[in-house]
């Protein structure tokens, strides 16, 4: 009787710890996004989306959008096909201040720690969420697999500052320019021209954990000039040994963002996945 009883309660243990190991379920409203289940919760008083695959790969990796979730979404919605999830969190003209990263803490400590995500996103930088994408990776390279840009601003003094403000040679923003401003606590616009911790600033950190970059770019970029922005990033993180590649759309404005054909940019997220340890390693 002992020894069936003792049987009994190791696999009532085993069973619990099993259970505690398992993913929690996604919160909030439940809805579709392009056929796939969609989640709409609050974390850190921030709205929040996480869309799931209909089979999520080994090691569950997920592609987090740094702004704008919704729009030009193809590589979206083949990652999803993929088995990758997609994340977002509304932190809106945060510019990638340190305010919103933040938010973005305690969003990817939740994703990962009660829901068993990857601790290490690819990340989706369109426009102006590469400020928040690069800022991420630049603090947290350990926690970031991969990052891909599209016509992204890497250096604001380009966007939204550019004419208006005799920073670049882009359209820029003057109300964009003070929206920021507020982000940052910048005092002034001496005080932004000088800040250091612009993406194009801050690469040696992605550098040195060998983070894989992928831009996307139109070299007729009225908006976000390429000069500026992304062929500055692929200059500068090719001379500190930095792992990179870009797609240059001849021709091609600010719009539409992405590719026709998102094949590439899947398998460049595909291929960092594989490559990575990942995919292997266990669950924190």
């Amino acid at each position: 009787m002992r020894s069936l009883s003792a049987s009994i309660l190791i696999v009532l243990f085993s069973t619990m710890v099993a259970q505690a190991d398992e993913p929690r379920p996604f919160p909030g409203a439940v809805s579709r996004w392009n056929g796939w289940i969609r989640h709409d919760f609050r974390v850190d008083d921030a709205a929040v989306i996480v869309v799931e695959p209909e089979k999520p790969l080994p090691g569950r990796p997920w592609a987090w959008r740094g702004e704008f979730f919704g729009a030009f979404p193809n590589a979206d919605i083949e990652l999803l096909r993929h088995g990758w999830h997609l994340a977002y969190i509304a932190v809106p003209d945060q510019f990638g201040s340190p305010r919103a990263m933040t938010r973005w803490e305690r969003f990817h400590g939740v994703l990962v720690k009660e829901h068993g995500l990857s601790p290490r996103p690819a990340l989706i930088g369109l426009s102006r969420g590469a400020l928040y994408c690069m800022a991420w990776a630049a603090a947290h390279p350990n926690e970031t697999l991969a990052v891909y840009l599209d016509n992204g601003v890497c250096d604001f003094k380009s966007w939204p500052g550019g004419r208006p403000k005799g920073l670049g040679t882009g359209n820029g923003s003057a109300p964009e320019w003070a929206k920021l401003l507020r982000a940052y606590g910048f005092r002034n616009d001496r005080e932004a021209i000088t800040y250091p911790g612009n993406p194009v600033d801050r690469l040696k950190p992605l550098a040195e954990a060998r983070i894989p970059i992928l831009l996307v770019y139109g070299d007729s970029d009225r908006t976000v000039p390429h000069r500026e922005n992304s062929e500055v990033v692929h200059e500068r993180y090719r001379a500190l040994g930095g792992p990179v590649e870009r797609i240059v759309k001849a021709g091609a404005d600010h719009h539409p963002h992405g590719l026709s054909d998102p094949g590439p940019i899947v398998k460049f997220f595909d291929r960092v996945w594989r490559e990575s340890d990942s995919h292997v390693s266990p669950r924190p």
